[in-house]
């Protein structure tokens, strides 16, 4: 009798066929729509505002950065022009290879470290972990000495890698943020499924592979993502790492420019929109994989 009486009693918010929001206002109403539409248009003009001028002024041919434009008012691809007369492609191409090979190395170490992590004990476990975090509580200018006197005198091998690609790369392949969310979510697969994978015969290397990472896609979509944006707005490595200005990526060399009095806002403009695209790009292929990871996450919180 009880459980009957529990299904037939109403859902809460639901009265006479329609759902309460959270802040107790009917939907379909005017006073929702508004709760909606005027804290969605504030996120949107503070966040794609400056977007928008980026894009703009990259494609007028006299734009006014200090002045929010929506559009440009003498649309030309001059600016593009200039900016390809001063090398910026090259410059493109560097930060494309150092941010893929990084990402593809960042992510190969994160999966390996995290399933250490996550699905294995040893001793001084608890240390590593108190390592990985506060390795991310130091800024890029603090280790940036001790890096560049790594780089020069790489030890053991006594090598030194600046002037090549390895010098910006092998710092940014391994990530404490990106380790962690790996283990964060390769912790929370069930034991019986890697057990019963072990009783079928599969290796250690094939239940990561074909068992833990397939179920890992969201983690794997936000260390993407963060990863990516990471090592592709590095500034202060390559300027470390390089030894010549042709090695330099986009951000250091939109510096460069923005100090260039013969090189007008617009070209700089040109430039940013530039170094924006491939992160618009990767952020639009892996959304869904964010949003996922980071619902995922509250769940478990």
């Amino acid at each position: 009798m009880t459980m009957i009486s529990e299904t037939k009693r109403p859902r809460r918010g639901k009265i006479d066929g329609t759902f309460d929001t959270a802040i107790g206002w009917q939907s379909g109403t005017a006073q929702s729509f508004l709760a909606r539409a005027l804290p969605a248009a504030l996120i949107l003009f503070v966040f794609a505002g400056p977007i928008m001028t980026i894009i703009a002024g990259a494609f007028d041919l006299n734009p006014d950065p200090t002045r929010l434009t929506l559009w440009p008012t003498n649309p030309s691809l001059a600016n593009f022009e200039v900016a390809t007369n001063r090398g910026i492609w090259g410059y493109f191409f560097n930060s494309l290879l150092i941010a893929g090979l990084g990402l593809v190395l960042q992510i190969v170490v994160a999966v390996t470290a995290g399933y250490a992590l996550a699905r294995r004990k040893f001793v001084g476990q608890t240390v590593v972990l108190g390592i990985f975090l506060a390795t991310m509580m130091l800024p890029e200018e603090v280790v940036a000495v001790p890096l560049a006197v790594v780089l020069g005198d790489l030890p053991l091998v006594g090598v030194n890698l600046r002037g090549t690609i390895f010098a910006i790369i092998l710092p940014v392949a391994a990530s404490a943020f990106s380790i962690l969310v790996m283990a964060a979510f390769m912790r929370d697969i069930p034991e019986e499924i890697i057990e019963a994978a072990k009783i079928d015969g599969a290796s250690e290397m094939r239940i990561l592979v074909q068992i833990i990472l397939p179920m890992c896609t969201p983690a794997l979509g936000v260390v993407a993502i963060f990863g990516f944006n990471g090592i592709w707005d590095q500034y202060l490595l390559p300027i470390i790492a390089a030894n010549r200005t042709a090695d330099y990526t986009i951000t250091v060399v939109l510096s460069s420019l923005r100090a260039d009095v013969q090189v007008g806002q617009g070209v700089l403009l040109a430039g940013a929109f530039l170094a924006l695209v491939p992160s618009l790009i990767v952020y639009l292929l892996l959304q869904n994989s964010l949003i996922r990871g980071i619902t995922s996450g509250a769940v478990k919180g």
